[in-house]
């Protein structure tokens, strides 16, 4: 049925969410605005650094947002920062999927330099055909990233389908007329990626295969919930 699956990165594969939370509290507190807890920052984590940083601090200008995203990156891109774990099962889905010839792909909020530095401390560059960055094209939720994805990887809409752990990605995926099935373990609940779109929401990484499985072997019907019958 899905010949291209699309990974977020942060909260999906990678978890980075107490280092990104972190790295833009420092940011706040280095340049004497409000530091916001890790509630709000947790909320725009997915979306592009300008757009996250313009959300998290609404009232900074535009030269304030720069500043504010210029110094997050000299946090979250410093040499002797401890790079962030996988998820349980990460690298094991990856494989298990290009076994398959399954199309693998990434569209994230990151930066293209920091996307890199990541898929190069954990090893998984080797199995993505093609990524996306939010500093190259129009930030989730817009359709943009996910287009350029499938343009340059030859894929149809239908045909594709995007992993992720918040609601831009769902929305992404809409935007772009593909589907899309959320993980639990990341920044926002299973409830809210379903009312967004999410066909799945997955309590870990290793149910993603066996659920594409049962969705394209031929005479089985999925459920609703993505379970066989």
């Amino acid at each position: 049925m899905y010949e291209l699956i699309v990974f977020d990165w942060d909260g999906t594969l990678m978890d980075s969410e107490a280092t990104i939370v972190e790295c833009l509290q420092k940011a706040a507190l280095d340049l004497g605005h409000a530091v916001p807890d890790p509630g709000r920052a947790r909320e725009v984590i997915g979306l592009g650094l300008h757009q996250a940083v313009a959300r998290l601090f609404p009232h900074a200008d535009d030269a304030q947002v720069e500043a504010l995203a210029r110094q997050y990156r000299k946090h979250f891109l410093r040499e002797d920062r401890p790079p962030s774990p996988l998820f349980s099962g990460a690298e094991e889905l990856l494989r298990e999927l290009a076994s398959r010839d399954y199309l693998l792909a990434v569209a994230t909020g990151k930066s293209r330099r920091g996307l890199d530095m990541e898929l190069d401390h954990s090893g998984l560059g080797r199995f993505f055909h093609f990524t996306r960055c939010a500093d190259e094209t129009f930030s989730k939720p817009h359709p943009q990233m996910l287009l350029d994805v499938m343009d340059y990887l030859g894929a149809d809409k239908c045909k594709t389908l995007v992993v992720g752990d918040t609601e831009y990605d769902m929305q992404m995926a809409a935007n772009a007329g593909s589907d899309a099935v959320g993980v639990s373990h990341g920044v926002h609940p299973p409830q809210r990626l379903r009312q967004q779109g999410a066909l799945m929401v997955f309590d870990a990484l290793r149910e993603i295969p066996t659920w594409l499985e049962d969705r394209r072997s031929p005479g089985r019907r999925v459920t609703a919930e993505g379970k066989p019958q």
